[in-house]
């Protein structure tokens, strides 16, 4: 086992089952709103690039969320924040229950757990009622989402409440996600080590994303370098 961890965190979307078995579902909901998607996802966009450039952590995440897209669209910010809330992070909660993790993913966590390391989460969208309805709650020492912390990935905040949720220093976990301007930088400013789960049909990686101290395919790739 690796002495120099203690500790292995994990991403959700993308990370624990493939992106696609999501989007599938989500078609008709994405033909219908795919104007207010478009503008969630500009909104998202503006955020990272405040919170990169020193805005601050905001308190109540969701309600400023609310307000930037009612700069974009034509509808009051209490509005738009219950239709955030019961369209996209309650709203697709449910299609969880259908979608299958990444070959290995259960199988994994269980042998990290009995070699003794701590297992975090750390997600940007709720993740509480979606692991359990995939079948993986009740096995990590810290769940948490990181708009509920005030800062979105790749802000350093989320990852070091992780880290003391875990009661582990950063330095301690691994990290494994599968966007490297997100999961890898965020968790390498804060002092974490990385570990990025490669899409073999879209390898992506350019030169200025972040390096991340390992890659893998497979969970049973994470498992070796891990417990091996």
């Amino acid at each position: 086992m690796r002495g120099d961890i203690e500790g292995i965190a994990f991403d959700l979307d993308g990370t624990l089952y493939p992106n696609y078995r999501l989007n599938v579902r989500l078609l008709p909901f994405i033909i219908k709103e795919g104007r207010f998607l478009s503008a969630f996802g500009k909104v998202r966009k503006i955020i990272r690039k405040e919170q990169a450039e020193g805005g601050l952590p905001q308190t109540d995440f969701y309600s400023y969320q609310a307000q930037k897209l009612a700069e974009i669209l034509p509808f009051d910010s209490g509005y738009l924040k219950d239709k955030i809330d019961s369209m996209i992070y309650r709203g697709w909660e449910p299609l969880f229950k259908n979608i299958r993790l990444f070959r290995g993913v259960k199988e994994t966590l269980a042998a990290m757990k009995k070699a003794g390391f701590k297992l975090g989460l750390l997600s940007d969208f709720p993740p509480e009622t979606k692991i359990n309805n995939l079948d993986i709650g009740g096995i990590w020492d810290a769940v948490l989402c990181s708009e509920r912390c005030g800062a979105i990935k790749p802000h350093t905040l989320s990852f070091k409440l992780l880290a003391e949720g875990m009661s582990l220093p950063c330095e301690k976990i691994l990290y494994a996600g599968n966007s490297l301007p997100y999961d890898v930088a965020g968790a390498a400013a804060a002092g974490m080590k990385t570990a990025w789960i490669r899409n073999p049909l879209f390898p992506g990686g350019g030169k200025k994303d972040a390096k991340p101290d390992f890659s893998f395919h497979n969970y049973r790739q994470l498992y070796n370098f891990m417990v091996k």
